[in-house]
């Protein structure tokens, strides 16, 4: 999350940079590349909600049984499941709005 929070803050930092090119003809497409990585951040963050809101779910609607091996392993699977989508979330978001 701390890396998160440095991105947007990079990313706001260096704002009129690439707004300045957008008007140009040869420069453009720095400005609308700059644009495409914002939004794909932003799309990166709805994805992280998306994805522990699901995890959530998941957990909340575990039935705890007499079998508490069987829950905790089922518990370290969606602990899993859910680091590793967290870490999809970049590729994905930057893979739909073309940011590269």
């Amino acid at each position: 999350m701390a890396r998160r929070r440095v991105l947007t803050l990079l990313y706001t930092s260096i704002a009129p940079i690439p707004f300045a090119t957008m008007t140009n003809k040869e420069w453009g497409n720095i400005g609308n590349n700059y644009l495409k990585g914002l939004f794909a951040l932003a799309f990166q963050g709805f994805f992280m909600m998306v994805c522990v809101g699901i995890y959530a779910v998941l957990v909340n609607a575990m039935t705890i049984s007499s079998d508490l091996h069987a829950a905790m392993f089922s518990v370290a699977a969606y602990t899993v499941i859910l680091a590793f989508s967290l870490f999809k979330t970049g590729s994905l978001s930057k893979s739909i709005f073309n940011a590269h």
